[in-house]
């Protein structure tokens, strides 16, 4: 079935004017797609009432957010270029703020002791997990990364959410281990991690190798980064810039680590504690 012509002009918008990833404008077109396809009428058709039927078969409060952020985005737009005259914006369900789950440095050195670093897909593993840890990439721009985005120390991430690219220093020890598994690995490849064909790697085969050894998904690695920083010291606004969250919001979950850690630490060592 063609897209709607609506749908053609939103989505070059979400390209050209937001300068979304395309993993995001498939999410944002497709969602609409069934919007349109359950209301049996044109979008631009639909009422509050359309919308509110079709979000209703949603129980799980995030899959209906992200449903929301892709209706209430599109229908701004119509309304501020006069595609529609009703204004539609249905707010967003509540969701508590869990805590991301994350592992200890302890913790994930303990597990990388335990790999077997004399095959080179031990090399590679090895090396895979740290630069994980060391960057807070997002496992879809690791992959992506190549030998020439390394440059004394300072990784540069192309591939990133949004298409913006960012700087991250990478640690001596996650620098060395990613050097001595390139100097052992022949396959000549542009890219860092590959398999034993010499192609790069696909996500499902980095998810198994981070859940191999330290029992998560490589996200958590990603939240592994951020709390060590936030734990340490480290300043919102910085954390920001090194993870590529456009906005501070999305950084801010991590200040409940800062304050259990805090919490923590008046229960141990406060004697009226």
């Amino acid at each position: 079935m063609s897209k709607s012509d609506i749908l053609v002009v939103f989505e070059e918008y979400l390209s050209v004017t937001r300068a979304l990833s395309a993993h995001t404008i498939s999410s944002y077109i497709s969602d609409l797609e069934q919007l349109e396809a359950s209301g049996n009428k044109a979008l631009t058709k639909l009422d509050t009432n359309d919308v509110l039927g079709f979000l209703a078969s949603y129980a799980n409060k995030r899959t209906l957010n992200r449903k929301l952020s892709s209706i209430n985005a599109f229908f701004h737009f119509c309304h501020q270029h006069d595609f529609t005259s009703k204004k539609i914006r249905i707010p967003m369900a509540k969701v508590p703020k869990n805590l991301p789950k994350y592992l200890s440095s302890e913790e994930i050195m303990k597990y990388l002791s335990l790999i077997d670093r004399s095959t080179l897909t031990g090399m590679r593993d090895y090396a895979l997990i740290l630069f994980l840890y060391a960057s807070g990439c997002r496992i879809s721009e690791a992959l992506h990364v190549q030998r020439e985005d390394i440059v004394e120390g300072w990784l540069k991430i192309r591939f990133a959410k949004g298409e913006k690219e960012r700087v991250v220093p990478l640690a001596p020890i996650a620098v060395e281990a990613l050097e001595t598994y390139l100097q052992h690995e022949q396959m000549h490849s542009p890219y860092l991690w590959l398999n034993y064909r010499g192609e790069v790697l696909s996500r499902i085969s980095a998810f198994k190798i981070v859940k191999k050894y330290l029992g998560v998904s490589p996200h958590v690695l990603r939240h592994s980064f951020a709390s060590a920083l936030i734990i340490g010291g480290a300043d919102l606004r910085v954390v920001q810039e090194l993870l590529g969250h456009s906005s501070l919001e999305t950084t801010q979950i991590y200040t409940h680590i800062q304050k259990q850690n805090l919490a923590e630490t008046m229960r141990s060592y406060h004697p009226l504690s």
